[in-house]
């Protein structure tokens, strides 16, 4: 309304410059016409047809001018009636075409697209060894729990593959935002385990209650990694982010959600692998349907509390075989309980609880989902789902705006079977303290202690410990 008014007193002060331009026009032409007439023709006879024809020239340009004020008094009238108000707007019946064309209250953009990431260099002194695929972060699976396996004690690496780039999108459709988001860094996993080379870690959209992609499974809290500088964290927390279809029918400060997951099961075939070789390496997972999880979060000034809840079948067969025999499967469920409890500003404590069996795949660190087993010596080996158990107790604390500290405790621990080896995982230990300075909001400078311990189903163990320092420059967050 206020633009529209505003084009159109723009118009009517135009229409009145134009007015008022005419009527000058007029008026200087009849006094010039009168001035040049008057001692040409003054005093000769024969001019007097001429004069009259003068007069009456001189009379009509009269009349027009008379007219033009009077349409011009009328329009001044309209302007300046009354003032605009909210309650008596005025609506121009012609626009000037140079006015701002009226604006939605609710527009907004098609797309919003935000670019973040950050450049991160880690110089890690090892003082004992890892795997040579893991040694850029601590994971407690990966320490030897053999002397020199991998070598003598004592190892510098440097790494940036904590790196990351991300981009998301939203964009408006219909009531909704429909969001996108991509998210990688450098940490190569799987094949390219040890490498420098782009890991995938987020590839979803979302538009109102239904996300599609792969991101967090619900079965994990993300709130729980505290604030450390090891790329991999403790251990005793379940962290996987996957590929799911979830739907979330209650959102804010109590919110649910389910979802469908991609499912794969880590196998260990024990003793049956090392008597029957060919087993051992045709022997696979083989999953039947996608997990199913669940998760309840409340959110309040406190902090928050999360329960999660995960049911799969996990199972194994035999590639090759007659019927893919040996082949079995088993359920697999889980309970993880978090939590975050804020302490004066910025200090927050982290706990998270949870249990269940074969559910080591989505655990940060630790054991395999399932195993062959059997009850009786000669039997067909049957698939039995692992136990396990963990934790993480954490504590982040703010000693001003820029210096922080964290400090904690966590561990993975199965209940191994005696079908498995004695070089079989079975308990991880994790600790570690810091010391983290923050020269700017973009800038982050910090070392780290960090202390690991492995122990076999055997109870041969195999510590490590280390010291990281870490320069981060965040190129997404602004002074």
């Amino acid at each position: 309304m206020f633009i529209v008014d505003k084009g159109g007193r723009l118009g009517n002060f135009g229409s009145r410059r134009t007015h008022m331009r005419g009527r000058a026009s007029l008026a200087t032409s009849i006094a010039l016409l009168a001035i040049a007439t008057a001692p040409a023709f003054g005093a000769n006879p024969e001019g007097a047809e001429v004069r009259a024809s003068l007069r009456a020239e001189i009379e009509a340009l009269k009349s027009r001018l008379a007219a033009l004020e009077a349409r011009l008094e009328a329009s001044e009238s309209v302007t300046t009636a009354a003032p605009v108000t909210a309650a008596t707007p005025i609506e121009p019946a012609q626009p000037s075409t140079t006015a701002l064309a009226p604006v939605a209250p609710n527009a907004r953009p098609d797309t919003e697209i935000e670019i973040y990431g950050y450049a991160q260099i880690d110089a890690i002194q090892d003082f004992g060894r890892m795997h040579p695929g893991w040694e850029d972060s601590l994971r407690p699976t990966r320490i030897p729990t053999v002397d020199g396996r991998y070598g003598g004690d004592g190892k510098y690496i440097a790494s940036v593959r904590q790196s990351r780039l991300g981009i998301q999108a939203t964009r408006p459709i219909g009531n909704r935002d429909l969001h996108v988001k991509l998210e990688a860094d450098l940490y190569g996993v799987g094949a390219d385990e040890g490498k420098t080379t782009l890991h995938l870690r987020h590839a979803y959209g979302q538009y109102g209650q239904w996300l599609a992609g792969q991101t967090n499974s619900l079965f994990m809290d993300g709130d729980v990694f505290p604030n450390t500088i090891d790329y991999w964290g403790p251990n005793g927390m379940a962290y996987l982010r996957t590929a799911q279809i979830r739907w979330t029918p209650l959102s804010g400060p109590n919110s649910f959600s389910v979802a469908i997951e991609d499912t794969g099961d880590d196998i260990d075939t024990g003793r049956f692998g090392r008597e029957f070789p060919a087993f051992g390496a045709a022997a696979e997972g083989h999953d039947d349907w996608p997990d199913l999880t669940a998760q309840f979060r409340m959110d309040r000034d406190w902090g928050h509390f999360q329960a999660a809840g995960i049911l799969r079948k996990v199972g194994f067969d035999t590639a090759g075989t007659v019927d893919n025999a040996p082949k079995g499967d088993d359920i697999g469920w889980g309970l993880n309980l978090s939590t975050n409890l804020r302490f004066g500003g910025k200090d927050r404590l982290i706990l998270s609880v949870l249990g269940g069996k074969g559910i080591a795949s989505y655990m940060n660190d630790g054991g395999n989902d399932l195993i062959p087993d059997d009850s009786a010596p000669g039997r067909i080996p049957d698939a039995v789902a692992m136990p396990l158990w963990a934790a993480v107790l954490y504590y982040d604390h703010w000693w001003n705006n820029r210096w922080s500290s964290s400090a904690g405790y966590s561990f993975t621990q199965v209940d191994n079977s005696n079908n498995q080896n004695a070089d079989a995982f079975k308990k991880g230990e994790y600790a570690s303290v810091n010391l983290l300075h923050y020269p700017t909001d973009s800038l982050l400078v910090g070392a780290e202690f960090l202390w690991g311990r492995r122990t076999d189903n055997g109870g041969a163990s195999g510590t490590d410990s280390r010291l990281q320092v870490s320069v981060k420059y965040d190129f997404s967050s602004k002074d």
